[in-house]
């Protein structure tokens, strides 16, 4: 495991945030396969279908892993401060919370989905594929949660590298799979979700045994698990505002679904396949803003905020280079990857006029999603779900409503890049006021436990 509080700052945040990259790239290599793979094999009916169900599984478990995510600032905190034993009480309240809500999304999103589509406009010929999928793929919830949490809680430790290992084994099975019942079996668009359950699956699980064996306190112990109020009423302090914003986000996502939906079927498998290439691009951001917030979170514990300073700085100017270098590659590649996922000209070139609108934007949320891994990190969660709000519902969803009834689907494409501009300002606004900088969250959890 990393201690971010001493030594130098570039290189091991870098190293620490490589795994969780690598980790993201295999994922989202193994989703762009399987579009590539639906799209090709089975048709764009299928592979809208596909494409529909991920902002629906983003809204639906985004509350839940945004309120834990606050559980894993806590314990990089206490691995901060060296207080093993509250690290403890936050991972066993963590694992608590997330088994019954996992519980709870899966029963509640089967139930929901069909009505979910219908609220979206989602072309009838899509309706009876995207449904299916949707409801095995949720069948797996409890898995997922699992596996996420435990791949959280380690790298909240400092333990990026554990996580890869079992991520990479995960996607290369689903990637197999996939293969196997689509390619092999010429089965439905539905054994794509019967694979993602496996897989998850067999992380899920795989993982536990590995940390068990190690005896690594990333582990609960099933038999002793033990609830704390204080810690989880700290937990929501910091989580559900992160939980907020990504609901936000997520049902952003959907409302744009419902947008693009009323273009049609090539419309919706553009912005499928755009999206998948879209997560490729701003995943660096994203990964080296969680490292951050590690980072953060170790030396907040430790109140050494010089540290806190530089590594921002540094965390920014890579991100940012990574964005640039991503959107000028999509740019002048960009109808080559979309031919990637399908075959027909309508498809790549809607898909293509979407990477040349957010390509050479992509720094704007880089930008945006370092501020995030900094207040995240001390624990600050309110302002990034503010942005959120604002960047989405104030900026985003009324201009694609708008732009795209004046100047047709293009319009959605524009809306998506002045959301991140809007965030990015409002967040270095924040960052200069500087709020985010007076005290741990932590100590008021030590002033409960004392009572």
């Amino acid at each position: 495991m990393h201690d971010f509080t001493q030594g130098r700052i570039a290189r091991p945040l870098t190293v620490f945030a490589i795994p969780i990259i690598l980790g993201n790239l295999f994922m989202q290599t193994y989703n762009i396969v399987n579009a590539a793979v639906v799209g090709t094999y089975l048709g764009k009916e299928a592979l809208s279908a596909v494409g529909a169900a991920y902002p629906i599984v983003f809204m639906l478990m985004s509350l839940i892993i945004g309120t834990a995510s606050g559980g894993t600032v806590l314990v990089s905190q206490y691995v901060g401060a060296k207080d093993g034993q509250n690290v403890r009480r936050s991972v066993d309240t963590v694992y608590v919370f997330i088994f019954f809500a996992a519980l709870f999304i899966t029963v509640v999103g089967i139930w929901l989905t069909p009505f979910i589509y219908r609220s979206t406009n989602l072309p009838q010929e899509i309706m009876p594929q995207a449904v299916d999928y949707l409801r095995v793929y949720l069948l797996g919830t409890v898995f997922t949660f699992g596996f996420n949490t435990i791949s959280a809680i380690l790298r909240g430790m400092g333990d990026s590298r554990t996580p890869l290992y079992f991520l990479i084994g995960s996607n290369v099975l689903n990637l197999i799979l996939s293969l196997l019942f689509i390619c092999v079996f010429r089965w439905d668009v539905v054994s794509s979700a019967w694979a993602s359950v496996i897989s998850q699956a067999v992380a899920c699980f795989s993982a536990y045994g590995y940390l068990k064996v190690r005896q690594s306190p990333a582990i609960p112990d099933l038999r002793h698990l033990h609830w704390n109020t204080p810690i989880f009423k700290a937990m929501l302090k910091i989580g559900l505002p992160t939980g907020f914003q990504q609901s936000f986000v997520a049902v952003g996502q959907v409302a744009l679904s419902a947008i693009v939906n009323g273009f049609g079927t090539v419309m919706v498998a553009a912005y499928s396949a755009a999206m998948r290439i879209d997560a490729l691009a701003t995943m660096p951001s994203l990964n080296f803003g969680q490292a951050l917030s590690t980072f953060v979170g170790q030396n907040y514990g430790a109140r050494k905020f010089d540290r806190v300073h530089k590594a921002f700085r540094q965390t920014m100017l890579i991100t940012v280079a990574i964005a640039l270098l991503m959107g000028l590659l999509f740019v002048l590649f960009g109808k080559g990857i979309m031919g990637f996922f399908s075959n027909e000209q309508s498809v790549i070139d809607e898909g293509y006029r979407y990477l040349l609108v957010c390509g050479p934007t992509y720094f704007l949320f880089a930008m945006m999603f370092t501020f995030t891994g900094l207040f995240r990190g001390a624990g600050y969660t309110l302002v990034p779900m503010i942005v959120s709000l604002v960047s989405l519902w104030v900026i985003r969803v009324p201009l694609a409503y708008w732009f795209s009834a004046e100047i047709g689907s293009i319009g959605v494409w524009i809306a998506i890049p002045a959301g991140w501009f809007v965030g990015m300002a409002l967040s270095f606004v924040y960052y200069k006021i500087g709020r985010w900088k007076e005290k741990r969250v932590t100590d008021e959890v030590y002033k409960d436990l004392e009572q």
